[in-house]
């Protein structure tokens, strides 16, 4: 593991003016909050912090965000609250441990409406703090690079979450590098037989031609020297899973595939680099179709450079970057180039592009009660495709993803002219609304007075905010019709199990399936977005199988010493999903409380007591009672459907108890048996949805902590 010393003699390389005394305290504070918690592999967890950090040194990044790297799961993982790392390291470094503790707790690999939910908030963190993603991502690269240690499951869904997630992110940042290798790190786990086959055939091919890519670079090297540039020549193989994708976009052997090299030429200034694409063009023969200027027409992370592909040495396809030294930096590290460091100074490039503006626009123009699917949609849209440039008649650059059509240009421009658009003319002539703009076209949109949108543009669209707009036109249009419709399908489909759709229960449903209110939930139950068996099912979910080992319930808590003895805290009643801590009591064992119980409080002074426990994996029995403060309506047979209500959820009810009785009401105390959280949620949301039952809220009380301070 790195040392603090080793540490901040690689911040003091690229900062000699860095705080070494708050960074020496921060990797102190890090190690005594971690100290008795270990990795997968066995290795002291503190390591992890430390590697994240040195990752962000690498990309030469302030204090802040270093010391954020160093603290990044104390507020999550140890006892270690905001206000405690406040009053250390102060208010903005507080700020940004919690912003990467909120992100580890989204669990983006979650199912496809909360993935789509929890992508929205990542961007709107992302946008407030960006170093907070920085730290989050490194993060990811680290975990990555050690996944090994982890069970085969579990890699496979981080891997998988990575793939989607991660590193696309760190694409459109700007940090391609990282990209990269966190794209080969989830290639390696999901797909181990194809990554080692593409690196044989690299084994193989340099056995059989030598070394390409060192005789190419030499004649790369000799061109320029004819025309007097001095420029910084390199050449790679490219990674395996980029290899891999390309073979499966152009269906193509790899014995068949072109393009599996690549070399950068970094040169002074922006004219030399025309000067080596005039030079390399004159010496190798350009492949037609694979030219970018992304010096003239940046993309949107800031990146710039020339791309081009060529025949080189024996024939071989090879596609050449060109750039400024400037520009390098930005290509290589992206969005933290706004926190780099040199000599102590931080680094103004002029090419660097803050992405939070595409991060706040994004989240701007998508209404908060959008649908979820069409949020995710837009969002991957905007991450993973290339982009095309097209004109306005004005001369204005309209950016767009490669496919779009001339409905997503009108939409790009305004909604207002995509919702009236009626044609489009590109380079003068007019042409079908279902045309594939290309790089350079000048595309002018018709427009007519009352035209609104049809369904079959959704079909044509390409882009998120047209489809977004689209969807939503056509969704007003006809929504009362939609909502009359939905209201019937709902009646229908609780009659089936025996239930009423009263207002009470569809407003619940709505809630549980993340929709803003009823009339949007019945409008999208018209429109056949949703069934009537997901609203029913919201409510009254159907109990399956759940994978996993059955838990002894003797030892469901994992971290306890041998022959140590355990019990849940009467005082907050945890149960199985919960994060949880003991509190150690000499020859008593152990109480288990969850992390937020306010009994805690007693025992801040004595941290020698405090033990780190989490639940073992798997299906938990249900025993474990948890407490409902429950009011309901006094009317004959209300407390017999309560009662049948908990048991359709398969949960059994272990004492009730009445504590107040008023004559239009009747509050009580229902003990329930439950396995988890998700068990929990589901009677909870059972009754809530009863419209008999005026609230409902878990009961817990401090005073009724097990054992006091013996």
């Amino acid at each position: 593991m790195t040392t603090a010393n080793e540490l901040i003699d690689l911040v003091r390389a690229y900062n000699p003016n860095s705080n070494s005394d708050l960074l020496r305290d921060a990797y102190a504070f890090g190690a005594d909050m971690h100290e008795g918690q270990f990795r997968h592999s066995g290795e002291p967890y503190f390591t992890h912090p430390v590697a994240v950090a040195c990752i962000l040194a690498e990309q030469q990044m302030d204090d802040a965000t270093l010391i954020t790297a160093l603290l990044h799961d104390t507020i999550e993982d140890t006892k270690a609250s905001f206000a405690d790392v406040e009053t250390r390291f102060g208010r903005e470094i507080a700020d940004l441990v919690d912003g990467v503790t909120k992100l580890t707790n989204l669990q983006l690999s979650s199912t496809q409406t909360k993935q789509a939910e929890n992508f929205r908030k990542l961007f709107m963190a992302t946008s407030r703090d960006l170093r907070v993603t920085l730290v989050k991502l490194a993060d990811r690269l680290h975990n990555m690079r050690t996944i090994r240690s982890m069970r085969d499951e579990k890699q496979a869904q981080k891997a998988r979450e990575t793939m989607d997630i991660y590193a696309p992110l760190a694409g459109r940042m700007g940090m391609q590098w990282m990209r990269e290798e966190l794209e080969d790190l989830s290639f390696r786990v999901l797909n181990p037989d194809a990554r080692s086959s593409i690196i044989r055939r690299f084994i193989t091919l340099q056995r059989e031609a030598g070394d390409v890519v060192q005789k190419i670079t030499a004649d790369m090297r000799v061109e320029l020297e004819k025309v007097s540039i001095v420029a910084e020549v390199s050449g790679r193989a490219k990674k395996p899973y980029s290899v891999w994708r390309k073979m499966q976009e152009k269906d193509k052997s790899f014995s068949r595939l072109a393009d599996i090299y690549g070399f950068r030429i970094i040169v002074a200034t922006e004219a030399d680099c025309y000067r080596v694409l005039g030079a390399i063009h004159q010496r190798w023969r350009a492949v037609p179709g694979r030219f970018k200027d992304y010096i003239s027409q940046p993309k949107t992370n800031g990146y710039r450079s020339i791309h081009t592909t060529v025949s080189g040495r024996d024939g071989k396809q090879v596609e050449v970057q060109i750039r400024t030294r400037e520009m390098h930096e930005v290509a290589e590290t992206g969005v933290a180039a706004h926190w780099s460091y040199k000599n102590g100074e931080r680094v103004e490039n002029r090419f660097a592009v803050d992405p939070v503006h595409w991060i706040a626009s994004l989240t701007e123009r998508l209404d908060d009660d959008q649908d979820h699917d069409e949020f995710l949609e837009a969002v991957k849209l905007e991450m993973y495709t290339d982009q095309v440039f097209c004109f306005t008649p004005k001369g204005d650059v309209i950016k767009l993803p490669r496919g779009a059509t001339p409905i997503d240009f009108a939409y790009a421009i305004h909604t207002r002219i995509g919702s009236a658009c009626v044609g489009a003319k590109v380079d003068g002539i007019r042409v079908p609304l279902w045309t594939r703009l290309k790089n350079g076209q000048s595309v002018e949109v018709i427009t007519a007075e009352g035209q609104t949108p049809q369904a079959t543009w959704i079909e044509i669209a390409v882009t998120g905010r047209a489809k977004t707009a689209i969807r939503r036109s056509l969704r007003e249009e006809d929504r009362g019709r939609f909502v009359r419709l939905g209201r019937e399908l709902a009646r229908v489909a609780f009659e089936n199990v025996g239930k009423k759709a009263t207002d009470k229960a569809l407003t619940t449903a709505a809630k549980a399936m993340a929709i803003s209110d009823a009339d949007e939930l019945l409008a999208q139950l018209g429109s056949a977005e949703i069934t009537g068996r997901d609203v029913v099912r919201a409510i009254y979910p159907e109990l399956e199988a759940r994978d996993g080992e059955e838990v002894d319930k003797n030892r469901a808590v994992v971290g306890l010493a041998v022959g140590q003895e355990q019990q849940r805290g009467a005082c907050c009643q945890p149960v199985p999903g919960e994060r949880i801590l003991g509190i150690a009591f000499r020859g008593q064992g152990v109480v288990v409380h969850a992390i937020d119980c306010e009994a805690l409080a007693d025992y801040e002074d004595q941290p020698e007591r405090w033990v780190d426990l989490h639940w073992h994996e798997g299906t938990h029995a249900a025993v474990n009672t948890v407490t409902f403060d429950v009011t309901i309506t006094n009317d004959s047979g209300v407390l017999g459907r309560i009662c049948t209500l908990i048991g359709e959820q398969n949960a059994n009810i272990s004492d009730l108890k009445f504590i107040d009785r008023k004559p239009d009401y009747f509050r009580l105390l229902i003990d329930v048996d439950l396995r988890d959280t998700e068990h929990l949620h589901r009677v909870m949301t059972a009754l809530e949805a009863e419209s008999n039952v005026s609230s409902i809220v878990r009961h817990r009380d401090p005073a009724l902590s097990n054992m006091r301070r013996s």
